[in-house]
């Protein structure tokens, strides 16, 4: 693999397929939704149980590169600023992070609450949620 080079370890699996009708957070209203892991990486899945919060990170594959400014959450109304101070989808290296709850896990298949990711987007990484007194 080459120095920076991402390999997705999954795919989003949602009924979510138009950007403009998804809601802009998961807790905005994201329907349940699958990652289906790649199987090369089904060891990383051990230790996930159901009623984990997990923060799944993506490569929102459908965003723009070329953006380094917007109007917070899409509104006009708000001042134009740097992306990097947002959540815009649009900037330079489209990483999406998503705070999911664990519903259920079937072999390669995680269904997670609150995932406001599109379908087919591909997975790049998982983190367990870390409490604040350390577990």
């Amino acid at each position: 693999m080459a120095a920076g080079e991402l390999i997705p370890i999954g795919v989003v699996h949602s009924p979510l397929t138009d950007r403009a009708a998804a809601p802009k957070q998961g807790h905005e209203g994201a329907p349940d939704a699958w990652v289906v892991f790649e199987s090369a990486v089904a060891d990383g899945l051990d230790g996930i149980r159901e009623g984990d919060e997990l923060i799944v990170l993506t490569w929102l594959d459908r965003a723009r590169r070329d953006v380094l400014r917007v109007h917070p959450r899409g509104d006009p109304a708000k001042r134009e600023q740097g992306v990097f101070s947002t959540r815009s989808p649009d900037r330079p290296n489209p990483i999406g992070l998503h705070r999911v709850r664990v519903l259920a896990l079937h072999g390669l298949r995680l269904k997670v609450a609150d995932l406001e990711a599109l379908d087919s987007t591909p997975v790049i990484d998982v983190k367990p949620v870390i409490a604040t007194d350390g577990r």
